[in-house]
């Protein structure tokens, strides 16, 4: 039976509670966390041995903090998980607007119930999912909207003069008070809400309207912010940043192997009536589109490629295999090269181009993507397989037509017109003699735009593959690289 909670001020002075700041209360909980050996960000991959060691000595420090990242590099879930380390429930002034301790009620309107209801002052419980506030910082955002103003309406119902506390509107920080408070691309605050942060960080206190009211807020704040303007050249101001404690950079991942397990876990692959089977390859290449993407100077490397890039590609190759699945009655969704080509919208979106790209286009792009990272793949993991004898075929005159929409069966019945293709699936990773036809077809696919990307092949938008026009280029191709 779950222990009763007190529900009067007198009571909570009987049950021996100790107030204590949010920061302390982090720590405390962060350090019997660490002692335990619990998983401090469960689901937050990539980040072991850079964000987050540096995260919890911010926090182990009582600092308040900012994560400096591009898009996608998961800052606003890592701030969504900071509730973890606040405790289950904590007492607060029943009506409090500010969650007034009532041990120590900072606003008015709590100072004055505990003077008049004494020990029998109700006391509520605010849980910690309660007690996160998160606010996106745009240009239009006000001071009123962050720290408060003077309600005249309040004012006239209560009889009160303006100039008395009991006037205020309170903003999002007071109502976040003994809480964490957490603003999303911190440069876009306008200068004047900037400079209203000042006091916050360093004294916890704000004033409103110009009234000479201290007004001690308990908080622990955490900011966001693209690295571009969180320069002196950019939109913050410098006295500010000075008042925050620790910059910490997030990254986008850093191995190939570390992005799959991320886009696996983000990704939605259960489809509710046919089972899924994702070839590892197809989620090596769909993985690698990210990564190219990161490294090409045709896209805006200052505004990056989301993480959201791979997961979103993923899905939607699933879903032009799951919608071929279901057409030719197939038991297992099985996504190919050809659907994540399929799946070019959920690419081009996500790509901010510099001039060079514009003038390509984004699809295009997009379609070079594929087809190199399908090159790498192949060239990771079958680079010394014998492939003269699938491009003589072809240069000699042999053709084969691929669509997106071919059965799996189909597909693995044209693949063995080509001399050698379905060994190949072996080095592709496949194990001899073992395999759906969808999971050999997927590995002839890998196989035919690696060649593709080489320039060996010519492959149509009809996705017929042929001999490479060698005096021509290639279309849907990448640049030449070396030859296996």
């Amino acid at each position: 039976m779950t222990e009763q909670r007190p529900q009067t001020l007198g009571a909570l002075r009987e049950s021996g509670y100790r107030p204590r700041s949010v920061k302390e209360e982090v720590r405390e909980n962060l350090l019997r966390k660490l002692a335990d050996g619990e998983a401090l960000f469960p689901g937050i991959q990539g980040y072991e041995d850079t964000v987050i060691p540096q995260l919890v000595n911010a926090l182990l420090a009582k600092q308040d903090f900012i994560l400096l990242g591009l898009r996608g590099q998961a800052k606003s879930r890592i701030l969504r998980q900071l509730t973890q380390f606040l405790d289950e429930a904590i007492p607060v002034l029943e009506g409090s607007e500010v969650n007034d301790d009532p041990m120590a009620p900072i606003s008015r309107q709590g100072r004055l119930l505990v003077e008049q209801a004494g020990d029998e002052a109700p006391v509520g419980w605010l849980s910690r999912s309660h007690r996160y506030v998160e606010k996106l910082a745009t240009p239009d955002v006000t001071i009123a909207d962050i720290i408060g103003d003077v309600d005249p309406i309040k004012a006239a119902r209560g009889g009160h003069l303006l100039s008395d506390e009991l006037t205020i509107h309170y903003g999002l920080l007071p109502r976040a008070n003994r809480g964490i408070f957490a603003l999303n691309e911190l440069p876009d605050l306008s200068g004047k809400i900037q400079v209203g942060l000042f006091n916050i960080l360093q004294e916890g206190d704000i004033q409103i309207r110009g009234y000479p009211i201290r007004f001690g807020l308990d908080l622990l704040l955490g900011f966001t912010a693209n690295p571009e303007d969180y320069t002196a050249r950019g939109k913050i101001i410098t006295p500010l940043k000075d008042r925050i404690g620790a910059e910490i950079r997030t990254h986008y991942p850093q191995e190939v192997e570390t992005g799959i397990s991320i886009t696996a876990q983000e990704a939605w692959v259960d489809r509710s009536h046919r089972p899924v089977e994702i070839p590892d390859f197809v989620a090596e290449v769909i993985e690698r589109v990210a990564f190219l993407a990161r490294r090409d100077k045709r896209i805006d490397q200052r505004s990056g490629v989301s993480q959201r890039l791979p997961i979103t590609l993923l899905e939607g190759a699933i879903s032009n295999a799951e919608r071929r699945a279901i057409r030719l009655e197939e038991e297992r969704i099985v996504p190919r090269v050809g659907d994540v080509f399929a799946a070019l919208p959920t690419i081009t979106g996500k790509m901010e181009l510099e001039y060079e790209g514009e003038m390509q286009g984004a699809e295009a792009i997009a379609q070079e993507l594929i087809a190199g990272a399908s090159r790498e793949v192949f060239l990771i993991r079958a680079g010394g397989a014998q492939v003269e004898e699938i491009v003589e075929y072809f240069e000699g005159g042999g053709a084969l037509q691929v669509s997106a929409d071919a059965g799996a069966s189909a597909c693995v019945q044209g693949f063995q017109q080509v001399p050698g293709l379905l060994q190949l699936t072996e080095a592709v990773g496949l194990t001899p003699g073992e395999g759906s036809d969808g999971l050999r077809a997927a590995a002839c696919e890998l196989v035919l735009e690696a060649l593709v990307a080489e320039r060996r092949l010519s492959r149509s938008e009809a996705g017929r593959y042929s001999g490479s026009r060698r005096n021509g280029g290639t279309e849907g191709g990448a640049s030449a690289g070396p030859t296996f």
